[in-house]
């Protein structure tokens, strides 16, 4: 089994020498390519936020008006807050299946640095979430009317707001482990702490929209991946650990 592979490249051993251990970029990269391997086998998981996304920001022209001109005044706000929702969908499953066959608990035994197995899954989640989200907001912003002058701002801040969700979203679901039936509680705890990523991801939007500069809530959306680049690793480890015990 590829976790299997992981670990025992991962555990140090007494009879080989140090320097033939593998690095720390090497077993992250190992268990990069494991949980991309193990997404693409259940197809749904990886289907159900695109999905979710498009039904929201095609649902709301059918709702409100098709007229492109009052769209494009509620473009922002639509594409994040899809962008968000969507990003939830998949938070659950991040840590929950490796806890419940113990591959978590053998990371932490592992002997290797939980924050940069956790930062390796954490990227995973952000590959086949955020990424493809990004990906797409563009095309849903042409849909609203969004002029095509708006849609580099428009990839680039998703982009960086989806760096941040999944960051936040792998301490919620890190800090709800042992719960049953969690979607709910991780939720609750995940949209509160997401609320700048949205303010500030939904003005450069409009700013670019508006064929204004977005250069500072862009560069804010940027100081907020990497504070949780730096913080979140950390944070989930040590919430993992406390649910092991």
């Amino acid at each position: 089994m590829a976790e299997i592979n992981i670990l025992q490249a991962g555990m140090p051993s007494a009879a080989s020498e140090r320097a033939s251990a593998p690095s720390a970029v090497a077993v992250a990269r190992l268990m990069l390519e494991r949980d991309l391997r193990l997404a693409f086998r259940k197809a749904s998981q990886l289907v159900q936020p695109l999905a979710f996304f498009a039904m929201v920001t095609t649902l709301f022209p059918l709702a409100i008006t098709p007229e492109l001109t009052r769209l494009r005044h509620i473009a922002s706000g639509v594409l994040w807050a899809a962008a968000l929702l969507s990003s939830l969908l998949a938070l659950e499953f991040l840590f929950r299946d490796d806890a419940q066959d113990g591959t978590l608990e053998q990371y932490a035994l592992s002997g290797r640095a939980l924050t940069g197995l956790l930062s390796a899954k954490t990227a995973a989640h952000w590959l086949l979430t955020g990424l493809p989200l990004a990906l797409m907001a563009p095309v849903a912003a042409v849909a609203l009317g969004v002029p095509g002058r708006a849609l580099p701002g428009i990839l680039a801040s998703v982009t960086l707001g989806t760096v941040t969700l999944s960051l936040l979203g792998a301490v919620g679901a890190a800090l709800t482990l042992g719960v049953r039936r969690a979607g709910a509680l991780l939720s609750l705890l995940t949209l509160p702490l997401a609320i700048p990523v949205l303010i500030f991801g939904a003005h450069a939007t409009q700013l670019a929209i508006r064929g204004e500069p977005y250069g500072a809530p862009l560069t804010l959306l940027a100081a907020l991946a990497v504070f949780g680049m730096t913080l979140a690793p950390l944070a989930a480890a040590a919430a993992v650990r406390i649910n092991l015990e």
